[in-house]
Parts: C-alpha cells; sequence; structure tokens
C-alpha cells in the first residue's frame, strides 16, 4: 500500500518509518525534493522511503499523513496542489501550538475553528480526518508504550474515511481503544487538548504518557 507524509520532521519521519517497517511504500513530502532531513530520512530507510515535494507527495497516495505545523498546514496544501487533493484521505496529525514567545505555547486558532477544519473548508473535495494530535509520536505508532488502557480520537464529516483510518490506526500501529467524536468541529476540543499535554509532559517528566476517558 501506498502512503504519503506531508513534513520532514520527527513525526513525518516516525510514521513514515513505522508504515515502511509494515511493509507499504512511504513518500515523504517538503519545499524541496532535496531536503536535507528528508534525504537523511531516505538514506536510514535503505532505499525504501521516497523523498519529492509536497506536490509530488500528494500525487503518490490516496492516504496523506499531515505532520506540519498547524500554522503552515493551509500553505502546505497550497503547495500540493488543490487537484492532487482531491478525494483524497487527508490524516491530519497537526497542532495550532505557537512557541514564538516561549513556554508555555499558545494555540493560532482555537474555540470557534481548528486547523481540521480549515482543511477541510478550503479543501472541500478532499476528506479530513483528524487524529493521532493528542499523543508523542513514539506512542503514536506504538501505544504499548503506554501501561494499560488509553485512547485515541477521530473527528471528520465521513464516516467512511473515518473507518479507514480506524483500520489504519488499528493495523498498522496497534491501537485498541479509539472515539469517534463526531464531525470535523470536534477537532476544536482535540487541538485545544495540547496546552494541558505540554504542562503534564513538564509535570510528569516524560511525553510517554496518554489520556484515557473511564465512564
Amino acid at each position: 500500500m501506498k502512503y504519503s507524509i506531508f513534513g520532514t520532521g520527527v513525526v513525518g519521519q516516525t510514521i513514515g518509518s513505522k508504515l515502511i517497517a509494515n511493509g507499504h511504500e512511504v513518500m515523504m513530502g517538503s519545499r524541496s525534493a532535496s531536503n536535507e532531513k528528508g534525504m537523511q530520512w531516505v538514506n536510514n530507510s535503505a532505499g525504501k522511503g521516497k523523498l519529492g515535494t509536497f506536490s509530488d507527495a500528494a500525487k503518490f497516495s490516496d492516504i496523506i499523513f499531515n505532520c506540519v505545523k498547524g500554522e503552515m498546514s493551509l500553505e502546505v496544501m497550497k503547495l500540493a496542489g488543490e487537484p492532487n487533493l482531491k478525494g483524497k484521505l487527508i490524516i491530519d496529525i497537526s497542532n495550532p501550538l505557537d512557541f514564538s514567545k516561549g513556554m508555555p505555547p499558545s494555540l493560532t486558532v482555537c474555540n470557534t475553528d481548528s486547523v481540521g477544519e480549515q482543511i477541510q473548508r478550503n479543501y472541500p473535495d478532499s476528506f479530513v480526518v483528524k487524529t493521532l494530535n493528542t499523543t508523542n509520536c513514539q506512542v503514536m505508532v506504538n501505544p504499548s508504550l503506554v501501561a494499560g488502557e488509553h485512547d485515541l480520537f477521530l473527528s471528520g464529516n465521513d464516516p467512511e474515511s473515518k473507518e479507514k483510518v480506524r483500520t489504519i490506526l488499528q493495523r498498522e500501529f496497534g491501537w485498541k481503544n479509539i472515539i469517534d467524536l463526531g464531525d470535523i468541529t470536534t477537532a476544536r476540543g482535540v487541538e485545544m487538548l495540547l496546552p494541558i499535554w505540554v504542562r503534564l509532559y513538564g509535570a510528569l517528566k516524560t511525553p510517554n504518557f496518554n489520556f484515557h476517558i473511564a465512564k
């Protein structure tokens, strides 16, 4: 199966490496097809990973993981090109965190909007599903790093797309507890969890933790 990754940072590299380890073809997208971090990732993948522009990556597969910063997401989608995104499933992992004034970070969008909604609104012919943004990237691909029961969330307008993402999360990464919150407007809630996630990271001195909903 083919997957595309937008972003050459640690999140994109972690997701991409896991998918390659599972036997899939992966292309990472960047502004430049010679991006240094992306090239290093390709070299470390023993040639199994590919690197291209955002446009190249958007053309490569029908499933795209958006792993760039939240504030960059719309610009990246524009660089990818609307025709290349049409009909594609966009799994949005981004968070609208602004570290420009130091810690703690503020949110570039919240309350009445979210990055997930912005992408869906600007690309109505794509299928945006928000997930994985509420935990560390190592836990994203290996939930067993956190002992006991803990949960992921899904937000998106298209039920079929959410079921596809649920299957990917279960099959590729080993997630068991996945809560469908509803349409893409529910991405506001999960994006607004990040300020408490950052505070918990500081208090616990480890990124290997997650949220669990008990009822």
